[in-house]
């Protein structure tokens, strides 16, 4: 395995704890203590997946995230690590393009099967839809590029926002509980956050819909989940 992350967290014992347990599991480990540091390594080589803490002296973990995710690092999932434990600091720090998020304490058994669970879905495209293009309207979705443009314009979705637009599309007319895209999308037992599936749907809706408040491609079934409307899907 060849799997190379990157660790930033300004605690040595909390680096050095996760470094130690991911290079038994075969990952390939560097580490950081700061967000410049952590920007400077990233400038210089491709990371499989970034495990970032929030509180960080010179640059804080969510500018750093903010930063990657503008630039040609956008693509690179980020688990976000943190003490912080109120869900305005979990919604925001899944706003920005965080694909997963870990309060301390953590378990290291927690940590692991969420790396994987995060690679998993980061490298994993289905092959039923490899080489078509979806039509939502005026927005158009090239699955085998990971790409969605709006009449011919880039938007720009975070991995887990393409993944979640993916799989409602593969389910199209279906719907799909929270609890389901949980486990579809991120991949292991997220009991209790169905939260984090509202907030990628709004972001989404955001960025693909012309109007986000009245959405006509991403339809809210009232007290079940949601759904991709048929009417407007074309391959």
């Amino acid at each position: 395995m060849n799997t190379k992350i990157l660790v930033v967290d300004d605690e040595i014992h909390i680096v050095e704890l996760v470094k130690y347990n991911l290079e038994n599991q075969g990952y390939s480990v560097k580490t950081a203590y700061d967000g410049e540091e952590a920007l400077n390594l990233i400038s210089k080589e491709r990371f499989d997946l970034i495990i970032l803490d929030l509180m960080l002296p010179l640059i804080d973990g969510l500018e750093v995230c903010k930063i990657l995710k503008r630039d040609q690092s956008k693509d690179i999932p980020i688990i976000m690590l943190t003490a912080k434990t109120s869900e305005t600091d979990k919604v925001y720090g899944l706003e920005i393009g965080a694909d997963d998020y870990i309060t301390k304490p953590f378990s290291i058994k927690e940590l692991t099967a969420r790396v994987k669970a995060v690679l998993r879905r980061s490298g994993e495209k289905n092959k039923d839809f490899n080489e078509k293009i979806i039509v939502l309207g005026d927005v158009k979705i090239d699955l085998e590029k990971y790409e969605v443009t709006r009449d011919g314009i880039p938007i720009e979705l975070t991995l887990k926002e393409f993944e979640l637009l993916r799989i409602l599309l593969e389910n199209s007319g279906k719907v799909l509980s929270r609890n389901t895209l949980l486990d579809m999308v991120w991949g292991y037992d997220y009991y209790g956050e169905t939260r984090t599936v509202d907030v990628h749907i709004r972001n989404l809706r955001k960025k693909i819909e012309q109007d986000d408040k009245n959405p006509q491609y991403i339809e809210t079934v009232r007290g079940v989940g949601y759904k991709i409307n048929r009417t407007n899907y074309n391959i």
